[in-house]
């Protein structure tokens, strides 16, 4: 049988990659193909929930075991679903071809019913290696949560500044009634796969089998489910998290609030919330790393002659030398007037960059003034173009 997709390409990771290696590849591609990182892009939603169902197999050494031998999951050990005609279990079509037919050629043939017996046997021992792999199984075992994906947006003096911010999460609960258990009680009824017989049948075509019932493992008994969550163990739930946005978070940080993710089963531990983080951008602020830029004007004469300006910081205003003979586009730094990363415990600079306004000599005085200067000062800033030319 064929996988309809190769969830190891769908991840992009080799067949022989770690559970680690997995892991971070799930969340890479869930962060780029997240639906509200792409409102109303179909093709990355249906992309996201491919994603999941690859993540889902592939991260559980069962499922990935049973999909690296046949190419596929399925709890049902059929592509898709059951078999058809099938209930819970497996099925094969063999075309009609009926087995009592080649038993009794066998003996026609000078083969003794031990022989024949033998073939059942052997034919029973290789499809047996297939269908002791119980689909629900794994359900009785604890399973971790999977992980959750949102994303929050910011203004730019709370991601300065950090903040608290509250996020309504819609996740997979513990259900409290049964406390993941997913039985209502110690009460046990009859199976109601296999009536009570402890084995089903399964047929697809004219062949027919009768296995262990996957539900009861043959039992013929299995607890009441609980009627919150049927059995499921986990309910649907909508929550209020609190989020702890730290000072100096920057567009596209990745925060993880543990065990807030989907409720594992059966008493495995639960997931976590990721939260990618987007901040607005300033009008007159711009920051690159832990720096912050701005750029301010100044005067012809302020920038000839030097002068102290006041300048806006993200603390609010600072002192700026300019010193004599500045020119257009010069930047000056401010120490650690930028932004505190708690993660290295370090804080940024602050990068002015002057524009030298010239004035506008509406004035006959102004006017005056510049002829004078003009006079005064003899020296062609383009000179050294001819050179190079």
């Amino acid at each position: 049988m064929q996988a309809k997709r190769d969830f190891y390409e769908l991840l992009g990771v080799p067949r022989t990659a770690g559970a680690e290696d997995i892991r971070k590849a799930y969340r890479r591609l869930a962060r780029k193909y997240h639906p509200d990182l792409n409102p109303g892009d179909k093709a990355a939603e249906d992309r996201f929930k491919n994603l999941q169902e690859a993540y889902d197999v592939l991260s559980d050494s069962k499922k990935r075991q049973m999909y690296d031998q046949f190419g596929f999951y399925s709890e049902t050990g059929f592509p898709g679903g059951a078999a058809p005609g099938a209930g819970q279990g497996f099925g094969f079509d063999f075309g009609g071809f009926d087995f009592s037919d080649l038993f009794a050629d066998s003996t026609r043939r000078g083969r003794t019913a031990t022989e024949a017996g033998g073939f059942s046997s052997r034919f029973g021992d290789l499809f047996g290696q297939f269908f002791s792999r119980q689909p629900r199984a794994e359900q009785r075992t604890p399973q971790p949560g999977s992980d959750l994906e949102y994303a929050i947006t910011v203004d730019f003096w709370r991601s300065i500044k950090g903040t608290q911010v509250r996020l309504n999460v819609t996740r997979q609960a513990t259900c409290p009634s049964c406390r993941g258990a997913g039985a209502g009680g110690g009460n046990r009824m009859v199976c109601p796969s296999c009536n009570g017989s402890g084995q089903v049948s399964q047929q697809a075509g004219a062949m027919r089998f009768n296995l262990s019932c996957p539900r009861c493992d043959g039992a013929g008994q299995v607890r009441d489910a609980c009627p919150a969550c049927r059995g499921e163990g986990n309910v649907g739930s909508s929550e209020p998290v609190e989020v702890r946005i730290p000072p100096g978070v920057t567009n596209g940080d990745r925060l993880r609030v543990a065990g807030k993710g989907n409720a594992g089963s059966m008493g495995g531990t639960g997931g976590d919330l990721y939260i990618t983080v987007r901040v607005e951008p300033h009008p007159f602020f711009r920051r690159e790393g832990d720096d912050i830029h701005i750029e301010v004007p100044v005067t012809v004469w302020e920038a000839s002659l030097g002068a102290k300006i006041e300048v806006p910081t993200i603390d609010g205003r600072a002192l700026l030398r300019i010193p004599q003979g500045t020119q257009n586009d010069q930047r000056f730094r401010l120490r650690e007037r930028g932004v505190f990363n708690a993660r290295k415990n370090h804080r940024g600079d602050q990068i002015v960059q002057v524009n030298i306004q010239a004035p506008d000599p509406t004035d006959e005085r102004v006017r005056k003034i510049l002829r004078d200067l003009s006079q005064l000062e003899q020296h062609d800033p383009r000179a050294g173009i001819w050179e190079k030319v």
